[in-house]
């Protein structure tokens, strides 16, 4: 006895065609070169790739800033995130920022690749009293930017997605170790 055939008209692609093809498309987009990878300077307006990587170099340099007025503000806590802000500043340096490799309470790392929203925020007055607030504030700028890296590579070409990809990854991981008794 043979079943009827789905009352369901199957149209487009089937399941199998595309995940077939997915690997090679994304192949494709992730070798191909965009406008903004010849490396001549057609216009004066940097390309989306270029303020992306802008951006994330800034908000690295905005979280060192906050690791050194955490750090400044609870000295105690300075061992346990000393390996997390030496990891953030290989981050600003990835993606072409320049950053302190050095604590310093005065967050000189803020002056270089912030956008002037970190002067306030990295103060060490705006640093919660409690030792554990102060690493739960931390906590969620981490898990702030690693969300907006992810969403910012769905629109980066490859390297550059393959680099916000892994860092993004790396925050969400000093997520867990800030967040972890």
């Amino acid at each position: 006895m043979s079943f009827p055939p789905s009352p369901r008209a199957r149209s487009g692609p089937r399941r199998r065609s595309l995940l077939a093809v997915a690997p090679a498309a994304l192949l494709v987009a992730g070798c191909s070169a965009g406008p903004g990878d010849s490396g001549a300077d057609g216009g004066s307006r940097p390309s989306a790739a270029d303020r992306a990587r802008a951006r994330a170099a800034r908000d690295s340099g905005e979280l060192v800033a906050r690791y050194d007025a955490v750090v400044a503000a609870h000295p105690k806590l300075a061992e346990r995130l000393r390996p997390l802000r030496a990891e953030v500043v290989r981050h600003a340096e990835a993606f072409g920022g320049t950053a302190d490799s050095s604590p310093s309470p005065s967050a000189s790392a803020s002056g270089t690749l912030g956008s002037g929203k970190a002067g306030p925020s990295a103060s060490p007055a705006a640093v919660p009293a409690k030792p554990k607030d102060a690493l739960a504030e931390l906590a969620a700028a981490e898990r702030e930017i690693a969300d907006r890296r992810v969403k910012a590579l769905l629109d980066a070409p490859g390297e550059l997605a393959r680099l916000l990809a892994s860092v993004a990854a790396a925050g969400a991981a000093h997520v867990y170790l800030l967040t972890e008794a």
